[in-house]
């Protein structure tokens, strides 16, 4: 059900910026999701085509790929990726603190959409 609102949402933001630019019809929207999240990428395409028929976005392809888990150190401030696995016991490469906090990974983004 969290797909539900989350891809009511990237269609608003689509439609939104198709507005008003002479948008015939939106063919690819590449989003960017974050690796903790709990979107699955199949349930987001299955409610969009649902979501988006009789708009300009129905048919449109959702080009996903996942961005990556960064922490920042609390100590040395610098960031760095960690895999999903590793989060629990993830230490600073440069400094070995084991004080971090998230900057990426939990979020989407619509980075761009083609349109005709």
């Amino acid at each position: 059900m969290h797909e539900l609102q989350v891809t009511e949402r990237i269609l608003a933001v689509v439609l939104q910026h198709a507005s008003g630019h002479d948008v015939e019809r939106i063919v690819t929207i590449h989003l960017r999701v974050g690796e903790l999240s709990d979107l699955e990428d199949e349930w987001i395409q299955h409610y969009f085509d649902y979501l988006s028929k009789g708009t300009q976005a129905e048919s449109a392809r959702l080009a996903i790929t996942r961005a990556p888990i960064i922490l920042q150190c609390a100590s040395c401030t610098g960031t760095f990726k960690v895999k999903k696995e590793e989060l629990g016991n993830s230490k600073c490469p440069d400094c070995g603190s084991e004080e971090s906090q998230l900057i990426s990974g939990r979020g989407y983004l619509v980075e761009n959409m083609e349109v005709l």
